[in-house]
């Protein structure tokens, strides 16, 4: 496989350095690409990185994943507009540990082979320098023209609503630089990835590698993934969309991906996927044929949901996907643990009732309409219960004045109303 071809019609490839093709077909070679370790979770934004690591390794080459434990006690004015905050050394371990956990369902780093992964982090190499060997070793071999010249510096300068830019965040491209080169001479690394904001720190490796060590070596980016709208790509409107199933549900996961629109779904599968280009295009096609069928977003969710997840959190996700929009049973409800029951009715009306109500036994029409107002009147819901119209748990209430106990709680605590086909109440019982 050729790795730069591969990127190139996936859409993943930004800006490549002369010379690093033709450098990568020669035989295996090692390339790294920089993680900043400001949570204990990759997030969405973090995956086109990964992927491309991935696809590294599948080319035959050896991945180097760098936790950036010294540069994110520093932090990267790349793409920022303000200094971000900084971390201390136990919290940085705790994070390099759990993105590690991450990278090995994309990664191999544990079967041995010769271009198995390896993690390393940078404060391990950095945290025994001293500033003034710092600048004498690495300082005197890059001027302050060539750093001032980085448009990540520039915009930072000459930003309206910025403070500036600190000495610490100044130095940033000098202490990445620094990776580059430490790698270069301890691990014969000779690339380095990253997203296009990088591609200024990146080449200051390169230039480093070649003014001290008399070295020659190659950076490429990848662009920065957008939306088609324009807005930022990974954001919901609670926030980020984590790898981590305790800050975003795999079904929230799942819904994210499901709810892309076509012309993101086009390029999306064809980045956060590893299906072939034959596939793609056939995806591709059947969607155009009839694009209400969502064809590349079922499958695109699915993909990446069973890596970032597991098959069972897929199935769980598609089954509690059916649930609030399909022709789901009371069986699959009471199959959801509580974290993706509220994640499936997150905005539904919510409704707090009294537990010893629900564990003494209560008639359906005194909880629906005066314990929660779930009715206005008992006319009405009498009225819709004698059609077929409401449901308790997903199935049918046939008797208005019937008695709902405690074997109605799922995960002993909520219960679902719903009135019509559309309108759901969740009751929570305390």
């Amino acid at each position: 496989m050729n790795f730069i071809e591969e990127l190139k019609w996936r859409g993943m490839l930004h800006d490549v350095m002369p010379g690093a093709e033709e450098y990568l077909q020669k035989g295996m070679s090692s390339g790294y690409l920089g993680i900043d370790p400001t949570a204990d979770s990759l997030h969405i934004g973090h995956l086109v990185g990964v992927m491309i690591l991935k696809h590294f390794q599948h080319a035959g080459h050896k991945p180097i994943a760098l936790i950036g434990g010294a540069t994110g006690m520093i932090g990267d004015p790349s793409g920022k507009s303000l200094e971000r905050n900084l971390l201390d050394e136990k919290t940085l371990r705790h994070n390099q540990d759990s993105i590690k956990k991450q990278l090995e369902k994309f990664l191999d780093f544990n079967s041995g082979a010769e271009n198995a992964a390896e993690l390393v982090n940078n404060y391990d190499w950095m945290k025994e320098f001293s500033f003034l060997d710092f600048i004498r070793v690495i300082g005197k071999h890059i001027t302050v023209n060539y750093m001032m010249a980085k448009d990540s510096v520039k915009r930072r300068l000459s930003g309206e609503a910025s403070d500036g830019l600190s000495f610490t965040e100044f130095t940033y491209q000098l202490v990445q630089g620094c990776d580059f080169l430490h790698l270069y001479e301890t691990k014969n690394c000779k690339l380095q990835m990253g997203g296009s904001d990088q591609w200024g720190n990146i080449t200051t490796g390169t230039e480093l590698i070649r003014r001290k060590a008399g070295g020659e070596a190659f950076g490429l980016t990848c662009p920065l993934i957008t939306k088609a709208d324009g807005t930022k790509f990974g954001k919901t409107e609670s926030g980020n969309v984590w790898l981590s199933k305790e800050y975003t549900s795999p079904y929230k996961f799942y819904q994210f991906w499901l709810n892309v629109s076509d012309e993101d779904a086009e390029r999306y599968i064809k980045i956060f996927t590893f299906l072939s280009r034959e596939e793609i295009e056939s995806l591709i096609t059947e969607h155009k044929q009839a694009p209400h069928l969502r064809v590349l977003q079922k499958r695109l969710a699915k993909e990446i949901t069973v890596m970032v997840h597991s098959v069972e959190d897929y199935n769980a996700a598609v089954e509690a996907s059916g649930i609030l929009f399909g022709n789901a049973t009371s069986d699959a409800l009471r199959k959801l643990d509580e974290d993706t029951l509220l994640s499936v009715f997150e905005g539904v009306p919510q409704h707090k009732i009294s537990k010893a109500d629900i564990q003494q036994g209560i008639k359906a029409v005194d909880l629906l309409v005066e314990k929660a107002p779930v009715f206005p009147s008992k006319s009405e819901m009498r009225k819709l219960t004698q059609g077929g119209g409401v449901s308790l748990n997903k199935e049918k209430l046939n008797d208005f004045e019937g008695i709902i106990n405690a074997s109605y709680l799922l995960n002993d605590k909520y219960l679902l109303a719903q009135k019509g086909k559309k309108n759901y109440f969740l009751l929570i019982a305390e």
